[in-house]
């Protein structure tokens, strides 16, 4: 229900992606090296945000989150080298994940409002990239890390639009359903 996940998600991806086509070299150490500082950043925040709701029992849960991004987020800026070895793989799957989750969501909202195939191009893209990075990880060396940098770059346009779409299929099925929408700020646990 949080509608700001998805246009995080594509900024923080368009933002690596530009990253990796603009600087050639070293492209992927350098894409490691911002997702570790966003991973240290992300901790620092979960532990502001525990210390916030300590008097209703999160600081134990946010301040574990905390310490595990902070301390996975200072290895892998240390150590990017060991991390880019292993960078193809993990934007592989991140973008073979994204694009099939993007298109099951594009095809739930669809059934709310009439989307087109137009809506589906971006994610199929952004699934066969994915796959094309696991399979062929060693595409011809400095390239893979511009691949990987596009792709991410059109996953991130892809998570706009579709962000874009399913706000608004959203906004259609409240005014279609009031009865179903549950005010979620207010829910007891």
């Amino acid at each position: 229900k949080n509608r700001l996940n998805g246009p995080l998600r594509a900024a923080v991806a368009i933002a690596v992606g530009v990253v990796m086509v603009v600087s050639k070299a070293n492209a992927l150490e350098l894409a490691v090296r911002i997702i570790a500082a966003l991973l240290v950043a992300s901790g620092l925040v979960s532990f502001f945000y525990g210390y916030l709701k300590r008097n209703e029992g999160a600081m134990s849960l946010w301040g574990f989150n905390a310490v595990v991004d902070v301390v996975l987020g200072v290895l892998i800026f240390l150590f990017p080298g060991v991390v880019a070895n292993l960078i193809i793989y993990i934007v592989g799957f991140i973008l073979l994940g994204f694009g099939l989750f993007q298109m099951i969501t594009l095809i739930s909202a669809n059934r709310v409002i009439g989307l087109g195939v137009g809506s589906f191009i971006l994610p199929a893209l952004v699934t066969l990239a994915g796959g094309f990075l696991l399979a062929r990880p060693s595409f011809v060396g400095e390239a893979i890390g511009v691949f990987a940098g596009a792709a991410l770059i059109i996953f991130g346009a892809s998570e706009l639009l579709s962000s874009w779409k399913m706000k608004k299929a959203m906004d259609e099925y409240d005014i279609k359903h009031p009865q179903d929408v549950v005010d979620t700020d207010n829910v007891d646990e």
